[in-house]
């Protein structure tokens, strides 16, 4: 359902042991807003609610809430670290728009209502 590449895997474990949440996972989840329509985020999740999905990769548990499982289907989470940003980022096969920021999108069934860029 949703992947994640090594390089995001090391940088999510070292992330964890930082805040000292070495079992934590990764919530992974899609909001309305954005200037495209849908927004992502990602927050550390220490506790999981009983219809979450838990994906584990990597060593790395990925936990996806039911709304926001099929707008992620097939995506795959990877860190980037360049000239322009650095961070977590998501790969998504169902977007089929998305802004210059990269963490809005929206699919072909359209979602959300867009926002102006800048107001995430």
């Amino acid at each position: 359902m949703l992947t994640m590449t090594e390089k995001a895997a090391e940088k999510a474990k070292a992330l964890f042991e930082e805040k000292g949440v070495a079992d934590a996972g990764l919530r992974v989840f899609v909001v309305g807003g954005g200037c495209s329509g849908y927004q992502y985020g990602m927050a550390l999740a220490r506790e999981y609610d009983d219809d979450d999905l838990v994906i584990e990769h990597s060593g790395v548990k990925i936990v996806v809430d039911p709304d926001s499982a099929p707008l992620l289907e097939g995506a795959e989470i990877d860190y980037v670290d360049d000239l322009m940003k650095a961070g977590f980022t998501i790969y998504n096969p169902n977007a089929t728009k998305s802004c210059a920021c990269g963490q809005s999108f929206d699919t072909a069934e359209s979602g959300g209502q867009p926002r102006a860029c800048g107001g995430h």
